[in-house]
């Protein structure tokens, strides 16, 4: 009998824990799982921010697609199309023409990407935070404003190169502002030029309060706790312009910034607008309960889908839809798996439930605040439970002894807060140096009079 052909679009949460299932579970005779994505790893998210701030190394926060999933097929490119009326997608590799690949089932999971608006100047000054090389930007450019700021004569650039602007209150705006401001406060003990009241952090926010997710009590306590430590949180603001660096708020204030990083929202991969699959208003792909992909009451053979891309009703809370969170993801990416290998083998999937354990959030070095199945925490035992957690949920033996050893070196060490800006253009001083052809300046061939 020839094995199923299960192909997982994105290696995300849910693609690359599904992925891992299956093939635990299914052998080389009932299974052959594909993997598409176009980077080589899973990035952990969660663990952005403390890969931001150093507390762990950017590589430690992502999983080798390679090393983690052995006994499945890796492909690295980028999905363009998914004709599921064929059954087929269209890959595009790194390098070299485009090819299709068939499939009896395939996991659609590509995730999200940032949900921008059109605001002047954000396109040319955001700086977006999902992936690790946004971290790695945003802590390096964070670091170069202090050196600009220490050395700078204009005063106005000073003022601007110490002015952060994050736009977004949800987890991932509260938890990078809140290391970033860490980052900045230590590594103004090496800048005798600049001096703490000169710094302003600034969180702009569309609705009334920050981290709905803990709660309304937790996220007014995370709120006073980011004012003491002097940020200048703006509720019910929205950000209307940033051109040139020209922050214009919807409460009329204006000043400039040379840092604006934009955490408000999610929205689904744009790979879905080139599916023939069903979506919803928001477009999310429409589930049913078992995560099988639904058109109306009418179940698409073979298709599957989960996590930020996907609606999925949430049966503990009748109405309402699973949220866009890992918690979700890497529960969800367990029941499709095995929903998957029920078909395969002549069984009936199940029903997807979880009822939403509650959320942390760090605030920052020993500090956090926690909402866990009704229980409330505050500072130190909200920010180890925060560690805890994330800890248990990044993939593989290896990735979690790595992360140990990043926080125990922490505890012993100082804070590194040096910039590696030139990562970011790594071949500039060298294009500078070597004149084009034709150039009299040109060099000698290598070699050349060195006897």
């Amino acid at each position: 009998m020839k094995p199923q052909r299960i192909v997982v679009v994105g290696a995300g949460h849910v693609g690359l824990y599904a992925a891992l299932r299956l093939s635990r579970k299914l052998n080389s005779v009932q299974a052959e799982v594909i993997v598409i994505d176009p980077q080589p790893h899973m990035t952990y998210q969660p663990f952005l921010p403390e890969a931001a701030a150093g507390n762990i190394s950017p590589r430690h926060s992502v999983v080798p697609l390679r090393r983690e999933l052995k006994r499945c097929h890796i492909v690295s490119g980028e999905v363009t199309k998914v004709e599921h009326a064929r059954k087929t997608v269209t890959v595009r590799p790194i390098d070299g023409p485009a090819k299709e690949i068939g499939y009896d089932h395939i996991i659609v999971a590509p995730g999200s990407v940032s949900r921008t608006l059109p605001i002047p100047g954000l396109r040319e000054r955001g700086i977006g935070f999902k992936t690790i090389g946004e971290a790695i930007y945003l802590r390096n450019h964070i670091l170069d404003r202090l050196d600009i700021a220490a050395t700078t004569p204009d005063p106005e650039m000073r003022k601007a190169s110490l002015t952060f602007v994050f736009v977004g209150g949800g987890y991932a705006g509260v938890e990078a502002l809140a290391e970033m401001e860490d980052v900045v406060r230590d590594g103004l003990k090496y800048y005798p030029e600049l001096q703490q009241d000169e710094v302003r952090f600034v969180l702009v926010e569309a609705s009334n309060r920050i981290l709905p997710e803990v709660g309304p009590e937790m996220g007014a306590y995370a709120a006073r706790q980011l004012q003491k430590r002097g940020i200048d949180i703006r509720l019910e603001t929205r950000m209307e312009s940033c051109v040139d660096g020209a922050v214009r708020l919807s409460d009329g204030e204006t000043f400039r910034a040379e840092t604006i990083v934009w955490t408000a929202g999610v929205k689904p991969s744009p790979m879905l607008d080139h599916t023939d699959l069903p979506r919803g208003p928001r477009g999310h792909l429409t589930c049913n309960t078992m995560l099988q992909v639904v058109d109306g009451d009418k179940v698409l053979d073979g298709a599957w889908s989960a996590g930020d891309c996907a609606q999925v009703p949430d049966l503990t809370n009748p109405g309402a839809w699973c949220s866009p969170s890992a918690q979700h993801a890497v529960r969800q990416a367990s029941r499709l798996a095995d929903n998957i290998r029920a078909v395969i083998i002549g069984a009936q999937p199940k029903d997807y439930q979880h009822k939403y354990a509650g959320s942390v959030a760090s605030l920052g070095l020993y500090k956090g605040v926690a909402k866990i199945y009704g229980v409330k925490l505050k500072g130190f035992p909200a920010w180890m439970m925060h560690r805890t957690y994330h800890m248990s949920r990044i993939p593989s033996f290896n990735r979690k002894v790595r992360v140990l050893a990043d926080w125990t070196l922490a505890f012993v060490l100082k804070r590194e807060v040096v910039s590696l800006g030139q990562l970011h253009a790594p071949r500039e001083e060298f294009t500078h140096v070597t004149p084009p052809l034709g150039d009299d300046r040109s060099p000698e061939p290598v070699g050349a009079g060195s006897r």
